[in-house]
């Protein structure tokens, strides 16, 4: 990943000296106290996976959840759980001295009081916005013995970030959606205010065209036509983009109409972690084509 700057590199990464505790907050108000850098980490969900592992530390990961399926290397470490829960007995068996974990399918809930009862650290972040994400990164790192690489990690994607904001000052804004998936019921699934996914398409230049607050995440195929966003944005394959919207009803979206329906990375809309700003990039050239590079 391209995550730090040349710059960055020169900066030294001393971890606290050994035997020194730190302690962290985390997304739940909990003071997490750590009394040596941790070595041995699980880490519950992708996004999670990711942080570790943009400050260099995926080697000292030793479990993950089913669905992670980067960075490459971590792929093949043993599976704590995934759809259907998490194993308290697995997280366990790999002798974890930290475990990171986000309020999602139910995993706060099966982990979070066990892991206090036997005494092993576990770390909840949340990720509402791009500015969370890298606090996350941060926070992960800090908790890690490495605060030094959080920082420049996230010096460098904000300075990206920034370069975005400046190429795109003064220009109009088209009206987005992204659908992110589809229910059995026939709704869609889309990013909503108050998501980081629709944090980062206002950062690549977008305006949310569904943009109330606290606004459900599905809604009806009907809404998105009555909407008439300028543009439509499908988080996922080729494939599934063309299947879907070669359905009946589709054809009176005048985004479609006018080919203006686009096919974006699932990783980097949809994982809140350091590619999302690959993401943002990409997205800011294609919603801006005539901006400056």
């Amino acid at each position: 990943m391209r995550l730090i700057a040349a710059a960055a590199l020169t900066i030294a990464l001393a971890a606290p000296a050994a035997g020194e505790a730190v302690t962290v907050a985390d997304a739940l108000g909990r003071q997490v106290t750590l009394q040596r850098p941790p070595q041995r980490l699980v880490t519950i969900f992708a996004s999670n996976t990711e942080l570790v592992a943009s400050v260099g530390l995926a080697d000292r990961i030793v479990g993950i959840e089913s669905f992670t399926r980067f960075p490459p290397e971590v792929v093949g470490r043993p599976q704590v759980g995934g759809r259907l829960g998490f194993s308290v007995d697995r997280v366990v068996r790999q002798r974890p001295d930290l475990v990171i974990v986000t309020p999602a399918r139910q995993a706060v809930h099966q982990l979070v009081d066990p892991m206090e009862r036997l005494g092993i650290p576990i770390l909840v972040v949340t990720h509402r916005s791009v500015d969370e994400v890298f606090a996350n990164i941060r926070l992960v790192a800090k908790a890690a013995g490495v605060e030094a690489r959080g920082e420049a990690v996230t010096h460098a994607l904000q300075s990206r970030l920034d370069a975005v904001a400046r190429r795109l000052a003064g220009r109009g804004r088209p009206r987005v959606i992204m659908i992110t998936g589809r229910v059995a019921t026939g709704l869609m699934l889309i990013a909503r205010p108050g998501s980081y996914t629709a944090d980062a398409m206002v950062a690549a230049g977008a305006r949310l065209a569904f943009d109330q607050p606290q606004m459900l995440p599905q809604v009806s195929p009907e809404a998105i036509l009555r909407s008439d966003p300028d543009i439509v944005l499908f988080a996922g394959s080729e494939a599934d983009r063309r299947e879907l919207f070669a359905r009946p009803g589709w054809q009176h979206l005048r985004a479609l109409r006018e080919n203006r329906v686009l096919t974006v990375s699932r990783a980097e809309f949809l994982i809140p972690g350091p590619r999302v700003v690959d993401g943002i990039e990409k997205l800011a050239a294609v919603l801006h084509p005539d901006a400056p590079r």
